[in-house]
């Protein structure tokens, strides 16, 4: 859904604002083939550093990982004409670690420490904690000083059981921890779903970009479940064994274009392999 509604704030700035180029806060989706496509009807990537001086009222897109309350100021302080496509759920993340900040709760969050996402929440909760695994979340602990009262916010893709490992080993030590429900449930139906195709078919093929951290989950996750797991982005790089097999599953990362998924099916059925 976020990925959608950014997708489509681009082509309304794109058809509503004549100045060239439309920006994006960074990369709007981790496929590079979409973004070539982009790219060719006047979209450019926005470099945070250095920003123009003055944007003149060109449009930036803020994609669905959301940015932090202090860099929307500052693109807004030089004339930029903002279209804010921050996924919903990603909002109801940041609201809720504003509000736990401003009442005085220590905001832990759980995720990827670079991911766009978590930078983003972060911003609205200064000094917050950013565990990425079980592991990290047992030398958080370890190290002392734990406050009594904490809230702990998930990154939207996070994997559900590492969401879960991380607030088992909190709630251990922090006595009252309050665990938000923050994983966007198409994150969490796609895993459910590649664990069915694991059992359905004789290999997983994953679309997606290599630099999407969802889409790495997805595809560590194949990996796990059959030793028979490749990773593309698009049609062209489907490995020659896929071809000799009978059926084969498709999955695909939040931010894949439908038609880049519906090209390796079409590609698959024109071969004999029955995809699922």
């Amino acid at each position: 859904m976020g990925v959608n509604r950014a997708v489509e704030a681009v082509r309304r700035a794109l058809a509503e604002n004549p100045l060239r180029p439309v920006y994006t806060y960074g990369p709007l989706i981790h496929n590079p083939a979409a973004l070539d496509q982009l790219k060719k009807l006047g979209v450019e990537i926005l470099q945070p550093s250095p920003l123009p001086e003055d944007f003149g009222g060109r449009s930036v897109v803020i994609r669905a990982h959301g940015i932090p309350p202090a860099e929307m100021a500052d693109l807004a302080g030089r004339g930029a004409d903002i279209v804010d496509a921050t996924c919903p759920r990603v909002l109801s993340s940041q609201r809720r670690a504003e509000r736990f900040y401003k009442a005085g709760i220590p905001v832990i969050l759980a995720g990827d420490k670079n991911h766009g996402e978590i930078t983003g929440i972060a911003g609205f909760a200064p000094g917050c904690t950013v565990l990425e695994n079980r592991e990290d979340a047992g030398r958080f602990v370890r190290a002392g000083n734990l406050p009594v009262k904490a809230a702990l916010i998930g990154q939207t893709t996070i994997r559900q059981s590492e969401y879960d490992g991380i607030a088992e080993v909190l709630s251990a030590a922090i006595p009252e921890l309050e665990v938000c429900p923050t994983i966007c449930p198409a994150a969490k139906e796609r895993q459910e779903a590649l664990v069915r195709l694991a059992g359905q078919t004789e290999g997983i093929l994953v679309v997606g970009g290599r630099n999407s951290a969802n889409t790495r989950r997805l595809f560590s996750t194949a990996q796990a479940l059959t030793g028979r797991a490749w990773l593309i982005e698009r049609p062209e790089e489907i490995p020659a064994e896929v071809f000799t097999l009978r059926c084969v599953g498709i999955t695909a990362g939040a931010s894949t274009p439908e038609e880049i998924i519906a090209s390796v099916e079409r590609t698959l059925a024109g071969s004999g392999t029955v995809s699922a």
